[in-house]
């Protein structure tokens, strides 16, 4: 990538994960400096989505961290070969879901001086992937602990005492 070391140049490593595709889906984005010092991580639930669907959100929300940051220039990381090869055009995007997103996409890298995407082995993406999956495992966590809530609150009964 040419004119990396003459602005802010930021490498961003990217997941989405889908529990069910679709399902339960979360993001992971990891974010270094030139060096590879960690400077943000994020891991967030999304709701009912396809695994390529988390894909994309978690690009697009990586783009948006890596402006918040500052960055130029990005080097993209993601182990999804279908989300890189539609943002360099190699395959078309016929999923309705996708073509918004993808359209958002190409619209927030158009805001950075420049960039590359690469595929890579999931081997190599596994922090994104651990913070994708830490998310979908909060999520659930979440939802059992309102299950007991409520098994618990239904076995009172208005007294307060069990029935």
């Amino acid at each position: 990538m040419r004119g990396l070391a003459s602005g802010h140049r930021l490498i961003l490593y990217i997941d989405g994960a889908s529990r069910g595709n679709p399902g339960k889906a979360a993001v992971g984005i990891r974010i270094t400096n030139g060096e590879g010092k960690k400077i943000s991580e994020m891991s967030r639930y999304l709701g009912h989505k396809t695994n390529n669907e988390a894909e994309y959100w978690a690009l697009l929300l990586g783009l948006k961290e890596a402006k918040r940051l500052g960055g130029d220039f990005l080097q993209i990381f993601t182990d999804s070969e279908l989300v890189e090869r539609q943002i360099k055009g190699i395959y078309r995007v016929r999923d309705l879901n996708l073509k918004v997103l993808h359209e958002t996409v190409m619209e927030d890298l158009k805001t950075f001086s420049s960039f590359e995407i690469e595929s890579i082995p999931r081997e190599k993406n596994k922090e994104a992937d651990r913070l994708a999956n830490q998310a979908i495992q909060r999520r659930i966590a979440k939802e059992k602990g309102r299950e007991l809530k409520k098994t618990t609150i239904s076995s009172l009964d208005c007294t307060g005492s069990k029935k």
